[in-house]
């Protein structure tokens, strides 16, 4: 698998978001979380008028720079982020996954360093994540790309 880059998402993006989403969900979390809150993690995440509605937002809102796809040489959408400002000097990470597929291919590495440079043209000086569970199968490419705990499932890195 070669990427061929990393761009905004737009409209028709909105359904692939969707279920690349709750895929990696689903395979991620399988034997970590219970049925029920992984039934909440994705109807919370993955919701197609969410992300529909999140895409269209024209000029962003207050503290949100919308959704992030990551394409093949093909044209195949294989990982998605998103992420804000919500508050001054602070990036967040609301979302970042990575086919299966796909993975280990510099995938989400390239995600993250566009989120990372929008949210620094935005005033951030640190970026956070909140992880969905603890132990999080995410938390060792996190910790590779210099992040460190907050709390259990809270976890920052400095974007100077």
């Amino acid at each position: 698998m070669q990427l061929a880059g990393v761009r905004t998402a737009a409209a028709g993006d909105a359904a692939t978001i969707s279920r690349l989403l709750a895929d990696v969900i689903r395979s991620s979390y399988a034997g970590i979380l219970d049925e029920i809150p992984m039934r909440r993690l994705i109807s919370a995440q993955c919701a197609l008028p969410r992300i529909r509605a999140e895409i269209e937002i024209p000029g962003g809102a207050p503290g949100w720079l919308g959704w992030l796809v990551a394409t093949d040489t093909e044209g195949a959408v294989v990982g998605v982020a998103a992420g804000g400002v919500p508050v001054p000097g602070e990036g967040e990470v609301y979302a970042l996954a990575v086919a299966d597929g796909s993975r280990r291919h510099g995938v989400g590495t390239a995600l993250l360093a566009a989120a990372s440079d929008r949210m620094r043209s935005y005033g951030a000086h640190n970026q956070r994540v909140e992880l969905p569970a603890e132990p999080d199968p995410a938390l060792p490419f996190y910790t590779h790309m210099g992040f460190g705990p907050l709390s259990p499932r809270r976890i920052s890195r400095s974007l100077l």
